[in-house]
């Protein structure tokens, strides 16, 4: 049906479709009477938070009737300390997703241009187009950033590259030499957003930390997220690292209050909490490699991936698999939204919920392959 307030918006809205997020188990029981579902489609911490931080989200709704630190100040400084840089770099949003929105809203406008890589995170052309610039992308190289073929799309109107290192919904990286020698022949005019949303998880020896690399890089802004290894995904709160003067602008159109105050509380304790963050990166490790390991048992290729997630290719279109899947109460992610329909994306559960989710599609995989050959 056609949108009968279309002709009163901007003209680039009508070119956008809303970002679609993981369904949620809720829904899913509703729609189809059953219970015992079990999520593996949003890339979320199967362990979910640490205790310090339910603890100081607990004390912290105490005051839910005061309005929170605008200014983030707390949190802010824990940032700041953790990746020793000044408070004046700092940029909090309402999840990492809000910062790069603020980066959109500062640094693109219509005649300007965004690039991006095939695959990549479906917030960047949302948060180009909306503000009314171009998205320009560049092809993939199996299924990762081709720092060259972006490169190639690089010129004077460019205002912003976005680069996910690593990237979703493939898990594909760049390692640090690449990566630096690409930041270091981006023009001045060009503002380079490297999103480490999965930064925790990575255990590869040339994979970069590019907060470190600020100081070389003025144009620079790095965004990090709690939503992922930290597990508040549900309070919505990320971060940006980049030059204070960046800062400074992207903080005149921030939102007031745009993180609220038990989110603050629980951040700057999870930033302290290492023993929950590496306890759920070993978690990911072992189970990473035991669902790969039935992957390949079904006989199944997935893109090697170094964040919590596996992207796998079904060899079929993913459709028929997903909804199969769905009624065994097995929620995954399809991505044919990203040009991938032969693919779903699966996050990595706890043990029990990942081998529930081998044996459903053992079954769903064994239906298929007999209504086929009947």
């Amino acid at each position: 049906m056609t949108n009968q307030f279309l002709d009163l918006a901007v003209p680039q809205i009508a070119e956008l479709t809303p970002y679609v997020p993981g369904k949620p188990v809720a829904e899913l029981e509703r729609e189809l009477g059953i219970s015992g579902s079990i999520k593996l489609a949003s890339n979320e911490n199967p362990l979910g938070c640490g205790e310090a931080a339910r603890a100081a989200y607990v004390a912290a709704a105490a005051e839910l009737g005061r309005y929170p630190d605008g200014g983030g100040f707390a949190l802010r400084r824990a940032i700041a300390s953790h990746h020793g840089v000044e408070l004046e770099q700092v940029t909090l949003g309402n999840g990492s997703n809000d910062v790069l929105d603020l980066v959109a809203r500062v640094f693109l406008q219509p005649g300007r241009e965004s690039v991006f890589s095939e695959y990549a995170f479906a917030v960047y052309p949302i948060a180009t187009m909306a503000v009314g610039a171009r998205a320009r992308v560049a092809p993939a190289q199996h299924f990762g950033q081709d720092l060259e073929a972006m490169a190639a799309l690089v010129n004077e109107r460019t205002g912003v590259v976005w680069i996910a290192n690593p990237n979703n919904p493939t898990g594909t990286w760049l390692a640090a030499e690449p990566l630096r020698a690409f930041l270091s022949a981006l023009p001045r005019h060009c503002m380079a957003v490297v999103d480490e949303a999965y930064f925790e998880y990575v255990d590869e020896a040339d994979y970069p930390d590019t907060t470190r690399w600020l100081k070389a890089f003025p144009n620079l802004i790095v965004t990090r997220t709690f939503a992922k290894i930290h597990g508040l995904a549900a309070l919505r709160v990320g971060y940006g690292l980049s030059h204070p003067h960046a800062a400074e602008l992207m903080n005149r159109v921030r939102q007031p209050f745009n993180v609220n105050a038990p989110a603050q509380a629980a951040a700057a304790a999870a930033l302290a909490d290492l023993e929950h963050v590496e306890r759920s990166r070993a978690h990911n490790r072992l189970e990473m490699a035991r669902l790969k390991a039935g992957l390949d048992d079904l006989g199944l290729d997935s893109i090697p991936s170094v964040g919590n997630f596996l992207t796998l290719d079904l060899g079929q279109p993913v459709g028929p698999i997903d909804q199969a899947l769905l009624r065994e109460g097995v929620i995954c992610r399809p991505v044919a939204n990203y040009g991938l329909s032969r693919h779903l994306r699966i996050s990595i559960g706890l043990a029990e919920e990942n081998d529930r989710l081998l044996a459903a599609l053992a079954r769903v995989l064994d239906q298929m392959n007999a209504s086929g050959a009947g």
